[in-house]
Formats: structure tokens, C-alpha cells, sequence
């Protein structure tokens, strides 16, 4: 992230949203629709995201984001997503610098990667009785031999992570056409049903902290992650706060939603996850699952090293195949 160090008092301060809010709309005037508030441990540091804004009109993914001090009056840095290091990353993986063209590509070369570790264990499985034979590792055979069985021994020891990495990445590339292959069998998707029929011009009175209280009091036991504050130019009225239940496997993009009257401050509704049915359960688990955030620190090295051996299976492969065709 590369922040100003905050000054040590600073540690103990709590996110003050509702400054945060008004250094935001006094610092980009311009920036009038809804802000996003990241609730996170970091008691240092507010993030903020501002959806949609011009500078980046016309791209598929390209939030502002912002962070700020704690006590929210200053602002420490403002960049936009994919224009820094670590989200370009994020982009090339998930869509390849190309948008949703790119996603879409991302999730056909995913189904590609699940075919080839399918059919690479159905060509590797032993025979009734050969199973010691199988699993043995060969030193002393030749060149093709040796490659073979680090292929074998490599692919056997990563095939069950490497088959969730695929299939989890292919579902979050592919969410329609997952939930098309998942409803027939465990039933229709679950969506939130609010819709802001009534919005009126009046500006918002419920503060951000306070929306944030009424969410937890409508959700008890829940962690705040994220504050959506009223669109002032849009339709959108209302409050969204999002946070995690009991059972909810992710910290940082929980699942359930709770809708606040910006004015009035009346729960309008509550989108819990333990209430979702088994195909929002399925789907809600993918993204913490894929990236390992489900998981210890133990958990993310085997992913971090999982995904590695992707590539050592790859170059093993052709290394081999290119030795039988005798081209080297």
C-alpha cells in the first residue's frame, strides 16, 4: 500500500466514517453518487471506493479507491483499480487485461486445465494389483522415464488442490453458467428482493457509523465489512451494509446484506446467508476457497505452492512429449 507511517496515537483510534464521509465529498466534489467504507482490524487506516467515476468511464472494473487516516480527515493516497501494481495482477488473472471478454476466456481455459487433470489421472490409474508399481518413483530410468514420474509424482501430490483451484476459478469466471449447471439440482438462486421504490430527493440523515450499528442490531453476532452510503444523484436511497453470520466462509466479501432508510433509518430488508438455500451456499464459498482466504497460513503456502506446481506440470509435460516426437 505503501502509506504515510501513522503517527502512533493514531493506533487506537476508531474509523470515524461519518468524517471520512464528509473529507470525501469536500475533497472530490465532483464524486456526489455512493461511497464504499472497507470495515476492516486496521485501526490506522479507512479505505473507500467510489464506483463508476469518469475517469475511468468506459472500463468494466475500475473503482477509485481511497485511503484515509482513521479519524477520517485526510486523505493519505487516491488511486484507481488496475492502475497500480497489485490490482493489474488481479486483472491479468482474472480476465486478462480484457475485461468481461477475458473472464469469459479465463473460464474456458479453466474447463481446459479440469479436462487435462481429469484425463491425466484416468491415463496414470493403475491396473488391479499395480498400485505399488504405480506409485513408485523410478531413479535410475532414462531421461523420458525420469520426467515421467516427476510429472506422476508431482501431479498425484497437487491433483486434489489443482482440481479445486480449477473448478472453483472456472465457477467464479463462469457464474451464470454455474448457477445454470447448480440450480436444477439444489435449487433456484437467492436474491435480495429490495428495490428503492419510493426514492425521494431528501439527503440522507442516518450517518454511515450509525447504519453500521443498525445493520449489526438487525443481524446479531455479525462483523461489519463493508458500509454502501445513499446514492445522492441516483435512485438508491438507502443504506447497504454487508457483513458476516456465523458460517459465512469469507472475512473480507461476506454474504449478507442489510438495506437502511437513509432518512428514517427502518430496516427495509435483511438478506441473511444461513438463509440462502444450498445454491448461494455452493457459489458464496468459491471466491474463499479459490484464493485461500478460507484457510491458514498454512493452507494459503500449499495454495501459493499448489499453483506453482501448475507450471512445472506444464513444463514437464512438453518437456517429455517433445523427447518421444524427437524434436530435442
Amino acid at each position: 500500500l505503501n502509506l504515510p507511517a501513522t503517527q502512533p496515537q493514531q493506533a487506537a483510534v476508531s474509523p470515524d466514517y461519518d468524517t471520512a464521509l464528509k473529507t470525501l465529498r469536500t475533497a472530490y466534489p465532483d464524486k456526489t453518487r455512493s461511497w464504499r467504507f472497507e470495515v476492516t482490524n486496521d485501526a490506522g487506516v479507512i479505505p473507500a471506493r467510489y464506483y463508476n467515476p469518469k475517469e475511468t468511464a468506459g472500463e468494466d472494473f475500475a473503482p477509485m479507491m481511497v485511503w484515509l487516516t482513521a479519524d477520517g480527515t485526510t486523505v493519505l493516497r487516491r488511486d484507481f483499480w488496475g492502475q497500480y501494481f497489485v490490482t493489474w495482477v488481479y486483472n491479468l488473472h482474472f480476465r486478462l487485461l480484457l475485461g468481461k471478454t477475458g473472464g469469459i476466456i479465463v473460464g474456458y481455459l479453466g474447463l481446459a486445465c479440469t479436462y487435462l487433470l481429469i484425463s491425466g489421472l484416468i491415463a496414470w490409474w493403475p491396473k488391479q494389483g499395480q498400485w505399488a508399481r504405480q506409485l513408485r518413483f523410478k531413479r535410475k530410468a532414462n531421461k523420458i522415464g525420469l520426467l515421467y514420474d516427476w510429472h506422476k509424482t508431482l501431479g498425484l501430490f497437487s491433483a486434489i488442490p489443482l482440481l479445486l483451484l480449477c473448478l472453483t476459478g472456472v465457477m467464479l469466471a463462469l457464474p451464470k453458467e454455474s448457477r445454470f449447471v447448480l440450480e436444477p439440482v439444489f435449487g433456484q438462486s437467492q436474491f435480495a428482493n429490495f428495490a428503492s421504490e419510493n426514492a425521494t430527493s431528501a439527503p440522507p440523515v442516518i450517518s454511515p457509523a450509525q447504519a453500521l450499528a443498525i445493520a449489526r442490531q438487525a443481524l446479531p453476532d455479525s462483523k461489519g465489512a463493508w458500509i454502501e452510503t445513499p446514492d445522492t444523484e441516483g435512485p438508491r436511497d438507502h443504506y447497504r451494509v454487508r457483513l458476516q453470520v456465523t458460517g459465512d466462509p469469507s472475512r473480507r466479501f461476506p454474504h449478507s446484506y442489510v438495506y437502511i432508510d437513509g432518512v428514517s433509518g427502518e430496516v427495509l430488508e435483511v438478506f441473511d446467508y444461513q438463509q440462502q438455500g444450498a445454491t448461494n451456499t455452493i457459489m458464496n464459498w468459491l471466491h474463499p476457497l479459490h484464493d485461500g482466504t478460507y484457510f491458514t497460513l498454512a493452507g494459503r503456502i500449499l495454495w501459493l505452492l499448489t499453483g506453482m506446481l501448475t507450471l512445472a506440470l506444464f513444463v514437464l509435460g512438453i518437456w517429455r512429449w517433445m523427447l518421444r516426437a524427437r524434436y530435442i
